[in-house]
């Protein structure tokens, strides 16, 4: 992984949008406890079509299909494959050879999860690589997405932080992601979703094995002040102050209601860059399990240039947002005045 020192993210305004949302649409299935990273061995191919959509609404940064990787995840999903009659995921043989992907996991969840976090680095670069190849010279940063460990139980925990395990523990459950992706050619890591300020702790503290290493760490939250468990957002991004590793800090999976009231507790608490990238504004039914509501690609674009103005640096996109939304920010950072 690149060197912190050498992590430029001073030209990085406008990240991607929602990856799972748009494999979706192309009609990958997501169902199981790997949700998108099902996709790292399903459909390769649709993972890099979907990073370069994004490259060409305007993203500066790609992030990986690894928020929902984990061995405990593989744990759970290469059991209920076993007792498939025929395998459940299907690699694509072109994508897999280009962008090295094992296909299929044939192997034990710890390496399972080593590759799949590999592969989906790969894949991100591959995409970079054609874009570049198509003769555009926009710097594009990769960014390794890891979600927190709720996401790994894939019960919802994520947005409440309420684990039941100790902190040693969590700061295990993210130190061994860490030591895979540190050997991989990405340029920084993403904490996406982190719902507390025990588990940006425990983020913080496997850092301190990888003092080379860049991050920035994304909180979701529930309301303009506080994360999802509770805690300030700006004692959150005060405890992060100190964090060298920790380049940047910011706010995901969130309603785009609550970003400008969430970016001033920021503002008071970091001189970290700030990133922000929200849900498109729909919002999920848990009961009929179903997304409810309208997503206003032009109103998450007005939206952009007030969170710009309020001091975000890189805005973009998470659930339910997609290429349009990310033109959209695009076009909001083309109208502002340059410092």
């Amino acid at each position: 992984m690149r060197a912190r020192s050498e992590v430029e993210l001073g030209g990085c305004r406008v990240l991607d949008g929602g990856l799972a949302t748009e494999l979706e649409r192309r009609g990958v299935s997501l169902a199981g406890p790997l949700w998108s990273a099902r996709a790292l061995r399903d459909a390769p191919q649709a993972v890099m079509a979907v990073h370069r959509d994004y490259l060409e609404a305007g993203a500066d940064c790609l992030m990986t299909a690894s928020y929902q990787v984990s061995a405990l995840g593989y744990q759970e999903a290469l059991a209920g494959e076993a007792d498939e009659e025929e395998p459940g995921w299907q690699a694509d043989p072109e994508a897999a050879v280009e962008a090295s992907v094992p296909a299929p996991f044939d192997c034990a969840p710890e390496e399972a999860s080593r590759a799949a976090l590999q592969a989906s680095v790969r894949l991100a670069l591959v995409a970079r690589r054609q874009y570049r190849e198509a003769g555009h010279t926009r710097p594009i940063v990769v960014a390794a997405s890891l979600g927190p460990y709720g996401a790994a139980l894939h019960n919802g925990a994520e947005f409440h932080g309420n684990y039941g395990i100790g902190f040693a523990e969590l700061v295990q459950f993210h130190r061994e992601r860490i030591a895979v992706l540190a050997g991989t050619e990405a340029d920084l890591l993403a904490f996406e979703t982190v719902p507390s300020l025990e588990e940006a702790q425990a983020i913080a503290a496997a850092l301190r094995d990888f003092p080379d290493l860049a991050a920035w760490i994304s909180f979701t939250c529930r309301d303009p002040q506080l994360v999802a468990h509770g805690e300030p957002l700006a004692a959150c991004a005060a405890a992060l102050e100190a964090v060298d590793q920790v380049v940047a800090v910011g706010v995901n999976c969130t309603a785009p209601s609550l970003i400008t009231g969430l970016l001033a507790e920021l503002g008071q608490s970091t001189q970290k860059p700030i990133v922000v990238y929200p849900n498109s504004g729909e919002e999920w039914d848990p009961a009929a399990r179903r997304w409810t509501g309208r997503s206003d690609v032009a109103g998450y674009g007005a939206m952009a240039a007030e969170w710009f103005a309020a001091g975000a640096q890189m805005v973009g996109g998470c659930c339910r947002t997609g290429p349009a939304h990310i033109r959209a920010v695009r076009a909001a950072v083309g109208q502002l005045t340059p410092a």
